[in-house]
């Protein structure tokens, strides 16, 4: 599901508020084809609930897992997803490219 960043800074007050840890996850560097722009958000709560995006579809799941991660340990995470444009087909996607998404705790 995505939102516009304010109302996902608001979902994340409101888990926040309810004593619930989150994660936010935020597009910071792109190259070549890429589904969401730099700037785009997902948060993710401990129970696994999401607003956002930070991708088509395709690394959707690796970031949310990641999420919990860094929600348990507290400890920021980057994380770079690629593929070539020889691989793209391979793997689902029509074009080859690369993106950065940090994840961090929301305190």
């Amino acid at each position: 599901m995505s939102k516009d960043p304010d109302s996902i800074v608001a979902i994340l007050q409101e888990w926040r508020a309810a004593g619930k840890p989150a994660a936010l996850a935020t597009v910071v560097s792109t190259w070549g084809s890429s589904p969401r722009p730099e700037g785009s958000h997902l948060a993710v709560d401990e129970a696994g609930h999401f607003v956002g995006a930070v991708s088509g579809g395709c690394i959707e799941g690796a970031v949310i897992d990641a999420a919990a991660q860094v929600i348990a340990s507290g400890c920021p995470q980057l994380l770079e997803f690629g593929v070539s444009d020889e691989q793209a087909w391979q793997v689902g996607l029509a074009c080859g490219g690369r993106v950065q998404v940090f994840v961090e705790p929301v305190e």
